[in-house]
């Protein structure tokens, strides 16, 4: 499956457009989690476990959207986003969303 940010995808030809394609995925913090990030904003610097979290989430929607585009017949996703909403106190929702194409 070829993934472009993009309109188009350089040097193939979109033949078919099959449609608006996502895949999300919400997910709570962890208080252990939470208690090694707290004390982790007191020092500064990256805070490890949310990148972990966040990078997983990201990957998950991914993998959604890209079933759903498969399932539908197609063979790349063109335009691309990422989408991020707090959905209650402590968990975020991540949406992938594009266009679902056949390219040749």
């Amino acid at each position: 499956m070829l993934l472009a940010t993009t309109d188009t995808i350089p040097g193939k030809t979109i033949v078919k457009h099959v449609g608006l394609v996502k895949g999300n995925t919400i997910r709570a913090r962890h208080l252990g989690k939470d208690i090694l990030a707290g004390l982790r904003n007191l020092v500064g610097g990256e805070i490890a476990e949310y990148t972990k979290l966040m990078g997983e989430s990201r990957e998950q929607a991914l993998d959604r959207m890209v079933e759903e585009a498969r399932e539908l017949g197609a063979n790349a996703i063109v335009g691309l986003r990422f989408s991020t909403a707090e959905v209650m106190t402590h968990a975020a929702e991540i949406l992938a969303y594009g266009t679902a194409v056949v390219v040749e």
